[in-house]
């Protein structure tokens, strides 16, 4: 019973048993437990202050699953699931309408990150799982999955700036160049202007798009 006691102990912290044998009987239990990366809680954070939903999928026991869950502060998980129950999982959330962004470094994650809208492993992980994704963060720190998030918002930022700048600059400069608003209100541009101004508007694409260079994830701690 005190055995019994101390394996339920186990397990409830997390750790899966494996049972040896001899002979056909048993001989002893071996407890195989997941260690946290030291920047996961803070992964998990960030993706939760970029008001990201973060759900476990494991194959893990429910025990095992919940524990780790607990220690990276994780409110919705989904244990004991094979492979395409994996992917099963992803492509309802998909039909659901969620924008699914699927993590995973073992050949276990690579079919639910073909599914994923997009797939995201580790440099670490297995080369199925790298060839099944669409980014392969070169570090193996969970914190870098924050931060391609961030950096991909950023980038669409940076984009729809310069379509508006775009958009906006040939609004105004086409209708003077064509002579369109000279009847009625007697607005020209004189050509070598509207050459600077075509250049200008190129120059400050390229220098709002440089901004990039000095992105700086912001990462909980």
């Amino acid at each position: 019973k005190e055995d019994e006691g101390r394996l339920r102990e186990f397990m409830r912290q997390g750790a899966s048993p494996l049972y040896v044998g001899r002979g056909g009987s048993p001989a002893g239990v071996i407890m195989v437990a997941d260690s946290l990366k030291p920047d996961s809680r803070a992964a998990v954070d960030s993706l939760k202050r970029m008001n990201l939903r973060v759900v476990m999928l494991t194959g893990d026991n429910a025990a095992t699953a919940r524990h780790m869950a607990g220690e990276l502060r994780i409110d919705e998980v989904v244990s004991d699931v094979l492979p395409d129950e994996k992917a099963s999982h992803v492509m309802k959330m998909e039909e659901r309408g969620d924008r699914v962004a699927m993590v995973g470094d073992g050949v276990n994650d690579a079919p639910a990150l073909a599914c994923a809208r997009v797939g995201i492993s580790m440099k670490s992980g297995t080369e199925l799982a790298m060839e099944s994704s669409d980014i392969v963060l070169m570090k193996s720190n969970p914190a870098g999955v924050a931060e391609a998030l961030q950096l991909g918002r950023a980038t669409l930022l940076i984009i729809r700036q310069n379509l508006f700048w775009a958009f906006f600059y040939n609004i105004i400069g086409i209708p003077l160049a064509a002579g369109c608003l000279y009847p009625a209100f007697g607005l020209t541009l004189n050509p070598m202007l509207a050459a600077g101004a075509m250049s200008l508007s190129s120059l400050c694409v390229v220098f709002n798009s440089l901004r990039l260079r000095r992105f700086n994830p912001r990462l909980g701690k």
